[in-house]
C-alpha cells in the first residue's frame, strides 16, 4: 500500500502575482464545484502567489458575494516551489507562468489570459468572475473525466 492514497485524483494550483483577485476568485469557485460533484477525496486545490497582497481586493469580495460566495476572510499567501512541484496543473491567470512562478514543476500548465480585477469597475468584475466561474465547471468536467472510478 502506498503512502500517495490520492492516486487517482488530481491537485490543481491557481496562481497569480498577488492572490489577491483572480486566483482567489478561482480557488473558491473549485472549492464550490468540487463540493457540488462530491469530488472532494479526488480535487485537491491550492492557491497563492509569487508577491501575496495584504487582502483580498475588496471589489472581488463584493463580487463574490453577489453570487453567495465569502472570500472577505480569506488572505493571500505565497505558493512554495514545494508546493507546485506537487501539483498535476497549475493555471495562471493572465500573468504568463515564467513570471509568475520561477520554479519548475511537473505538471502541465495553463494560463487563462484574465485581465486583472483590481481598480476596475464592478461591471467588469463580475465578467471576470463569470468567466473564471465558467472556466473551473469546464476544468471540472474535464479532470472528473479522466479520472477512473474506484470500483
Amino acid at each position: 500500500m502506498t503512502q500517495h492514497s490520492e492516486q487517482s485524483g488530481h491537485r490543481v494550483a491557481f496562481v497569480c502575482v498577488q492572490n489577491a483577485g483572480r486566483s482567489q476568485m478561482a480557488a473558491a469557485f473549485a472549492e464550490r464545484e468540487r463540493d457540488r460533484r462530491g469530488a472532494g477525496n479526488r480535487i485537491e486545490i491550492v492557491t497563492g502567489g509569487t508577491q501575496p497582497a495584504d487582502h483580498v481586493h475588496d471589489i472581488v469580495v463584493e463580487a463574490m458575494a453577489e453570487v453567495d460566495i465569502d472570500i472577505g476572510d480569506r488572505t493571500p499567501r505565497e505558493v512554495t516551489p514545494e508546493e507546485l512541484q506537487a501539483v498535476d496543473l497549475v493555471v495562471t491567470m493572465g500573468c504568463s507562468a515564467s513570471d509568475v512562478c520561477p520554479a519548475t514543476w511537473n505538471g502541465e500548465n495553463r494560463d487563462w489570459g484574465l485581465d486583472d480585477p483590481h481598480e476596475r469597475p464592478i461591471e467588469e468584475v463580475r465578467e471576470i468572475r463569470d468567466e473564471i466561474d465558467e472556466r473551473v465547471v469546464a476544468l471540472f468536467d474535464e479532470l472528473l473525466s479522466e479520472t477512473p472510478s474506484v470500483e
